[in-house]
Order: structure tokens, then sequence, then C-alpha cells
């Protein structure tokens, strides 16, 4: 082997397949595959790749200035498989559609696909949780032992009268609540616990654009949320337990947010 097919690499093989060299860099890597079938089978198949996944994402967007120069600096040196390629594809425009919902959450961001409350919902509930049912000491704003000035301060800034759900037949216990965020609107959030120390926590938010929903899970991992819409509010039920267990707290927390 010379110099010169010594100079073949990966990244010339993977450029070539990309269609990104000249006219003199095509006519030598063109060379080399005519000499080293094994490697021509590899581009044929990199190249049909790339085919199939044009296809299956033709529509969704345009490419920019630099695009191709941006995708070839961070090319690795293996090519992974087409399903493992379409997943990442399909990851970045998850990213854009994140963007997208940015509009419903940051003053100022103005989009005409913002996502309404419904869809936005379970991620805010997780987040809510994750940040707070972890903090020992201060999972709440105000205890359980003021209740009636948490559900008469949390209701004043949601525009509407709230109660909190009694599952003590259930094994929870009202630990308190906070004031958070739910789609750039005041929101409620509730605490509780069991004996064990598990958190549960009930999220209320308010859009009167809502439209009322059924029963929906979101799941990440072991963490289960049960969420719907009802009139201009929306709740979430969240929690690290049995998806069992957490339907029985959600329908409880149903029944008595209605009456």
């Amino acid at each position: 082997m010379n110099n010169r097919d010594q100079a073949v690499s990966e990244h010339d093989l993977h450029a070539y397949a990309d269609g990104q060299l000249d006219a003199a860099e095509r006519d030598r890597i063109e060379a080399w595959l005519g000499a080293n079938p094994a490697d021509a089978e590899r581009v044929r198949t990199w190249q049909k790749q790339n085919t199939e996944l044009r296809a299956m994402f033709d529509g969704y967007g345009k490419t920019g200035p630099g695009d191709a120069e941006l995708i070839l600096s961070a090319r690795r040196p293996q090519r992974a498989p087409l399903i493992k390629r379409a997943i990442a594809v399909a990851a970045a425009l998850l990213i854009f559609a994140s963007g997208i919902a940015l509009g419903r959450l940051v003053p100022g961001f103005d989009s005409n696909e913002a996502l309404d409350l419904a869809e936005m919902l379970p991620s805010q509930a997780k987040s809510a949780y994750l940040i707070y049912a972890s903090d020992v000491r201060h999972p709440v704003e105000v205890g359980a032992d003021q209740h009636e000035h948490l559900v008469t301060w949390l209701g004043k800034r949601l525009g509407h009268s709230l109660t909190t759900p009694d599952l003590g037949e259930i094994g929870f216990q009202l630990i308190g609540g906070r004031l958070v965020p739910v789609n750039d609107r005041p929101g409620a959030l509730f605490m509780y616990e069991d004996s064990s120390g598990r958190r549960v926590s009930v999220l209320v938010g308010r859009n009167d654009e809502n439209r009322s929903t059924s029963f929906r899970i979101a799941s990440d991992g072991d963490l289960e949320t049960f969420y719907w819409i009802d009139g201009p509010l929306g709740y979430a039920v969240t929690g690290e337990i049995s998806r069992s267990e957490l339907q029985a707290i959600a329908d409880e927390c149903y029944r008595q947010f209605e009456s």
C-alpha cells in the first residue's frame, strides 16, 4: 500500500458518501473504491441510508448555510446504524418543537404554534416534583399547619377557589404547598408524604382556553404522572410509586376536586 492509498481515511469515505468532495478528491476516492470492494460496499450502504433518511424527514425543515460543514465536523469515526441515526435526527426535531413551546413559557417569545396546558402539564409537573419532593427540609413554602392560609393564598393567585384533597385513607398526609409557575402563570403545588417518607405532588395550573380531557398518563422511568383538564384548571398527580397506587391517588384527587 503506498502513501496515496494510506491517505484514504474513514473520514474521506464519509465525505465521499455525503457528496462533500471536490472533483479531484472524488476521483481519488473512486479509484480507491475500485480497488477495495469492501469499502465500496460500505459507502453504498451509507449512501442508501442518506437517501432513506432524507425521504423519512423530508418537509420537516430546510438546511441553512454551513449545516453540511457542521455535520462533517461533528461526525464520529464509526457510522451509526440507520435506526440510531434516525433517532438522532428525531431528537433534533424534538428540540426544535420544544423551542416552539417556549412561546407559552417565556414572556416576549412569539409563536403561533405554542402548546396548550394539557400538553405542557405533565412535563411541568415532573419538573416541580423533581425539584421539591427531594428537598428534605423545605419542600413547601406554607405548611399543612396553616392550611386555611395555604388554600386562600394559592386560590387567590390562581383566581379560583381551591381545596386540598384528603388522602389519609390512602396513607398520604398533606405536608403543605407552594406557589409555582405553570405556563407563565401562577400555579399551586401541594405535597403529600406517607409514613415511609415517599412523596407525591399535586400540581394545579390555570388556563381559561383549556378544554376538558379524560385521565392521561405520562411515564419517565419510575416517575409517573396522571393528569387531566377540568374547565379552566389542569391537574397533575406525580410520584415515584407504583402506577396503581398513583392512579388511586389521582382518582381520589379528581373526586374531591370535583366535589
